[in-house]
């Protein structure tokens, strides 16, 4: 054997080891702190190990209704600093796609520099829709709302993340789907109701200030006058529709720049109205999660109890000083995904930047459990919008199993039959295509444990396949070959020439198929992609060992019989 034989037999030995030591922890199903020098095993997806797939949607309408409210607040502050009172008015809805908010100048003779003002600092986010008085209504630019359409489905997808990493779920697919979908798909989660709530929480906190001076007894008259008019908070309803639908009825009969919020039962899954505690609070909130820094589980010493405490930014904490030196006496609620978690009063101006949520009565460890998961959403970040559960689907780990019993043994009867067709028709030169096909099939999998690629029931599909592409090359190499030898010449001018007229024909096939599978890779989602992954490996795999590989062993044959016969 000449030494260019020689260097490629040496490559194909040492990718060959490599291959064998990198899929060993798979297939024996190493644990982790196994001693090995390969550690990365063959990661399963949903369909195999089961776990949760889930389709959350967006609905923008509500994202523009706050996004209105808080830019007018920031209006009123902005003119605040400059001297320049003003209030909030009301929003108007009836083009929910582009709400409207009024914000009243108290002074009218300082209406063109408070518009001046806002012209300028708020350039390129809201626009002056209509002027009446005093009164100014302004709108979110179309550029603004086209951003926030782009940056919730982004921001979404980076906390899901986040959330996920830190609850532990290895190797999840979190992608977009449109311009208002997010598929998730959670492989290997056991507690599927708490990753549910983890990721459907939104982590909206804020902090508003509370209204003592209207009696509770007004409240229950506001609260019997909604009910009156079918509108109560039923098992199974979402809760935040409850609270938008109450607030926009009941908006005439509250004070001006108020509305109702509800401290819920923590932890609680059946609750119902009588479980409800009303508060009335500001509209818009003093202080937001936008303005917290770092969020941790603590525990009260004195009452041997846990709870989340906050620490705010340098801008945040500047605000939440500001807030409770001017209401010493009052109460201020902190208000997590719409629900009170405690109001207690202001007893003096609160320097430093922290702050705490406490939780109630309960069992320690179930107040442990819900305080970690608080703490957890509101460091892993807050959700830029609400995202509605629309379409869920659980897959159990036996069915996995089932799958992966089912696809492994299609795998092998079909790769058997192929290779006992190729044994009879081509003899000693079928050995060599099973040989290919064999060590087509570790690097397939070597690959797939090097790229961290998910192993899906389709990718298993796609395994089958590149068995039967791999054959489909052998066979044109050795018809190529039939056809020289019926020409008459010998048998090593016929296995060269067999090799160097099939070769392009096996790149087009197999360049052809991998656009196709490019295709898949671009715009499947899910197992889809899986397939096209290991679709895609298996062609550059059968290239190299249907060509390259077979090329060599034909050689080393050829040599051993010295050209004077040829099974094929």
């Amino acid at each position: 054997m000449n030494r260019g034989w020689w260097y490629r037999f040496i490559f194909l030995l040492v990718v060959t080891i490599v291959s064998i030591f990198a899929i060993i922890p798979t297939v024996f199903k190493h644990a982790e702190d196994v001693k090995f020098p390969v550690k990365s095993k063959i990661s399963l997806g949903l369909d195999l190990q089961g776990g949760l797939y889930m389709i959350l949607g967006i609905d923008f309408n509500n994202v523009y209704r706050d996004e209105i409210k808080s830019w007018t607040r920031k209006i009123e502050t902005k003119l605040k600093e400059d001297n320049i009172n003003s209030t909030m008015g009301e929003i108007d809805l009836s083009d929910p796609e582009d709400p409207k908010h009024k914000i009243e100048i108290t002074n009218g003779g300082q209406v063109a520099e408070a518009e001046k003002i806002i012209k300028d600092y708020f350039k390129g986010v809201i626009r002056l829709t209509s002027e009446d008085g005093n009164v100014l209504t302004y709108g979110l630019m179309d550029s603004w709302r086209k951003h926030i359409n782009e940056n919730s489905v982004t921001k979404s997808i980076e906390v899901i993340r986040n959330r996920i990493d830190e609850f532990g779920v290895t190797e999840p697919e979190i992608i977009s789907q449109g311009k208002d979908r997010i598929i998730v798909q959670l492989p290997g989660v056991k507690d599927i109701d708490r990753a549910k709530e983890l990721i459907g929480k939104t982590a909206k906190l804020e902090f508003k200030m509370v209204n003592d001076t209207i009696p509770a007894s007004n409240i229950m008259e506001w609260l019997k006058k909604a009910k009156d008019a079918k509108i109560e908070f039923k098992k199974g309803m979402r809760f935040s529709d409850y609270l938008n639908s109450l607030n926009e009825f009941l908006k005439n009969d509250f004070p001006k720049d108020y509305q109702l919020a509800f401290q819920k039962p923590v932890g609680k899954v059946d609750y119902n109205e009588t479980d409800l505690t009303p508060y009335l609070v500001d509209v818009s909130p003093r202080l937001t999660g936008e303005d917290l820094q770092d969020a941790r589980v603590n525990i009260d010493q004195q009452k041997n109890q846990p709870y989340v405490g906050m620490e705010f930014k340098t801008s945040g904490a500047k605000i939440f000083e500001e807030v409770t030196g001017e209401n010493v006496g009052k109460r201020l609620a902190v208000i997590l995904d719409g629900n009170v978690y405690t109001a207690p009063n202001i007893q003096a101006r609160i320097a430093g930047g922290h702050a705490q949520i406490t939780l109630g009565a309960g069992s320690y460890n179930k107040i442990m459990k819900e305080a970690r998961d608080i703490a957890l959403v509101l460091r892993a970040g807050a959700l830029p919008v609400q995202l509605d559960f629309l379409e869920q689907r659980i897959i159990g780990p036996s069915l996995g199993q089932d799958s992966i019993k089912s696809a492994t043994m299609a795998t092998i009867i079909g790769s058997l039959i192929v290779f006992i067709f190729a044994l009879i028709y081509y003899r000693i030169s079928g050995l060599i295509a099973v040989v290919c096909i064999t060590l087509n099939i570790l690097f397939i999998m070597a690959c797939l444990v090097g790229f961290e690629a998910t192993l899906t029931l389709p990718g298993i599909a796609g395994m089958a396949l590149t068995v039967g592409m791999a054959i489909d090359g052998s066979i044109i190499i050795f018809e190529r070959i039939r056809e020289e030898i019926r020409k008459g010449i010998g048998n090593y001018k016929a296995v060269e020439e067999g090799f160097s007229n099939a070769f392009w024909t096996i790149i087009d096939a197999n360049v052809t198929t991998a656009f196709a599978g490019l295709c898949l890779l671009n715009f499947g989602t899910g197992p889809i992609r899986g397939f096209a992954v290991t679709l895609l490996i298996g062609i550059v795999a059968t290239v190299y060992t249907s060509y390259f590989v077979g090329k060599l062993l034909f050689e080393f044959y050829m040599n051993k019989v010295e050209g004077q016969d040829l099974s094929i």
